[in-house]
């Protein structure tokens, strides 16, 4: 397991850009971290190292955002159970070739596919976190 010190949200991102260079289609990434670790921070990281130029939000009332089918970024925070994320069509997007990246996996974790990567976000003071690389 690799680790990263992240000083700021900008090293955050310029570390996750650097990782989504690693990633390639169908690769399903957890994001683990508690609320407010930098879990969107890392997305948006990803998403500018895929070259995506639209803006990345969290998507936690819409569960997931589609960036152009490249990249798909979960959230399952609100999601009571894996049946519900089937009903709402989630796992559909694990065989369409993008990168999936999922915040609050746990909440579905018996749909998730095997071999995904995990990122687990630490925070370790006001903007420092430490940022693990398990694969």
């Amino acid at each position: 397991m690799n680790s990263f010190v992240s000083k700021s949200s900008e090293d955050t991102q310029a570390f996750a850009e650097r990782f989504a260079k690693t990633l390639k289609g169908g690769d399903v990434v957890l994001l683990d971290g508690d609320m407010g670790a930098g879990k969107t921070v890392f997305a948006k990281g990803v998403a500018k190292g895929l070259g995506i130029q639209e803006e990345v939000t969290s998507p936690t009332y819409a569960y997931m955002n589609d960036y152009d089918g490249r990249l798909f970024h979960y959230d399952c925070y609100r999601i009571e159970s894996a049946e519900q994320a089937e009903r709402l069509g989630l796992a559909d997007y694990f065989d369409m070739g993008g990168i999936c990246l999922i915040e609050w996996s746990q909440n579905i974790a018996s749909l998730l596919p095997r071999g995904c990567k995990r990122i687990r976000i630490v925070k370790t003071g006001a903007d420092e976190r430490e940022i693990f690389v398990e694969e």
